[in-house]
């Protein structure tokens, strides 16, 4: 682990801390595989429950994006390479999994809340498909989570629009579990960790099966998740990819030209081009 992502246990429940606030718990490699180690070592203190949160303003905004160079952006390394198998290990974690959500779930982040069992989020959280400005596509099971519980037309609209939900209109459209008023939210879902961990967990861990069997019974997350992979390193040689990276770290807006990969980089207003 590292020290931005900490592990408690007590009462046979661990708590995992997202804990990089100032960057609002942006995920960069180093951070998934600190995860990935935390998740290990609860498996192995035979934990009864696991409670995933973030510290700070937000749960995670998702990829860190701030040192990228999308010339060179490894693309598969990251999204097959980390963080699909870190999505698979939180899914298939052998204890009941909580997740208390606020600010912003974007992105990886929202990824992680795919993985969790049981996710409860503040009324003001803000959930969605932010890449409508970075040129890239969603990843991490979004496709397969909007179009599940929204159908085609509502995915579109929020991947197009950029448009974000709050944590109430999510609860309400059957994302999540439950939305909770912000300052209660971490509170409540550590209560509902904390009965989990007393109750009988063969039960609920054969009812996880069964219901991860039903969900993918369907062409379902894990193949969907591997279709997103492939599109995202598809859209790295993009010019709109590059001009999306760019306007993100210069603090400014995009301005995109809609080219195809291999059409030479954007020249707009604004751009910044890549190899300056």
């Amino acid at each position: 682990m590292t020290h931005e992502i900490t592990l408690t246990i007590a009462d046979d429940v661990a708590e995992i801390t997202l804990n990089a606030p100032a960057r609002l718990n942006a995920l960069g490699p180093d951070m998934l595989r600190g995860l990935s180690d935390a998740y290990s070592e609860a498996a192995a203190a035979n934990v009864r429950a696991l409670l995933l949160h973030g510290e700070g303003r937000a749960f995670s905004a998702g990829r860190d994006i701030s040192g990228v160079d999308p010339r060179n952006d490894d693309v598969p390394g990251y999204l097959s390479g980390l963080v699909e198998p870190l999505l698979a290990q939180m899914s298939d974690f052998p204890a009941p999994t909580f997740a208390s959500a606020h600010g912003a779930c974007l992105g990886v982040g929202l990824g992680l809340l795919i993985a969790t069992d049981v996710v409860y989020v503040a009324e003001s959280a803000k959930i969605g498909s932010p890449f409508a400005n970075l040129g890239a596509t969603l990843d991490s099971g979004g496709h397969a989570l909007f179009y599940e519980r929204l159908g085609a037309h509502r995915t579109l609209d929020l991947i197009y629009t950029g448009r974000l939900m709050s944590g109430e209109e999510a609860v309400a459209s059957g994302l999540f579990s439950r939305a909770f008023p912000d300052a209660e939210v971490l509170a409540e879902t550590r209560t509902a960790a904390a009965s989990a961990a007393r109750g009988a967990t063969q039960a609920f861990l054969a009812s996880k099966r069964l219901v991860r069997e039903l969900r993918d019974r369907r062409v379902g997350l894990w193949e969907s998740m591997s279709a997103e992979n492939q599109a995202q390193a598809a859209l790295c040689d993009t010019p709109d990819y590059r001009e999306g990276f760019a306007a993100f770290q210069e603090k400014r807006q995009p301005v995109f030209a809609g080219r195809a990969a291999g059409t030479g980089d954007t020249a707009g207003p604004g751009n910044s081009s890549p190899d300056r």
